[in-house]
């Protein structure tokens, strides 16, 4: 790859960074952005993405814990369900057609955009909530499978699942950020094992994350709550429609 290249993959990896940490939504934008501005193909991109996320998980599980904004008794029962669940959805996503992971994206991204506007429409954030271990391990599942088979990350998954189960923004935001490092972890080692990763190009990406996500949990400590609730909602809309859109005309 040229500097060009390096720098632009770099620079969308911090602008995905950003939002991981500021809304928990970033990962979305990667795939799409590799496969249709970058010239990556689908199946490239999925890997790099998730191996980036490591990075990102890192920093920003630090951020939120040095906030308050994880409870940390609630990771145990998403660990159990999301690391089985990441490797399986990991060896998935290397057989699945480019088109169904492409439709796979879209169609999670705005159903979720759709779901948390309208729970953030309807009523303010909650101060606590109490989940039951089976509630956790459900999502820690679908999280950690949807996630890896659409090279997304966990937190576009978990954090709509958590908000719809009324757990405060900030904490669902944070729980994710915690998540997100095994699932990249697990997910990452079963695309390493079947030699799908293209380090240089996760490399970049997880440059530009690096320096991007603890900058997007400062601005999520910044705004007000039912704002960042609304600005998740947003962006997951609008972005799962435009690829969907994209999906359809090709």
């Amino acid at each position: 790859m040229t500097v060009m290249a390096l720098a632009g993959i770099t620079g969308l990896g911090l602008l995905a960074g950003v939002l991981i940490g500021a809304v928990g939504i970033g990962g979305v934008i990667l795939v799409p952005a590799l496969a249709y501005l970058g010239g990556f193909s689908v199946h490239a991109a999925i890997p790099a993405a998730m191996a980036a996320y490591m990075v990102a998980g890192a920093i920003g599980t630090f951020a939120y814990w040095r906030a308050g904004s994880v409870p940390w008794t609630f990771a145990g029962p998403l660990f159990l369900g999301a690391m089985p669940a990441a490797i399986a959805g990991a060896l998935a996503s290397t057989a699945a057609p480019t088109a169904v992971l492409e439709a796979s994206i879209g169609i999670l991204t705005a159903a979720s955009g759709l779901n948390t506007w309208r729970d953030a429409s309807r009523e303010a954030d909650r101060p606590s909530v109490s989940l039951t271990p089976q509630q956790l391990t459900v999502a820690g599942i679908v999280t950690g499978f949807a996630s890896s088979l659409t090279g997304t990350g966990g937190p576009l998954v978990l954090v709509p699942i958590l908000m719809w189960l009324k757990c405060p923004v900030l904490a669902s935001v944070g729980l994710a950020q915690v998540v997100q490092l095994p699932i990249a972890l697990l997910a990452t080692s079963a695309n390493l094992w079947s030699g799908t990763v293209d380090t240089q190009l996760a490399g970049c990406l997880a440059l530009g994350m690096a320096m991007g996500t603890w900058g997007g949990a400062k601005i999520a400590h910044a705004v007000p709550r039912q704002t960042l609730r609304l600005m998740i909602a947003a962006i997951l809309a609008v972005v799962g429609v435009a690829i969907l859109a994209k999906t359809a005309l090709r």
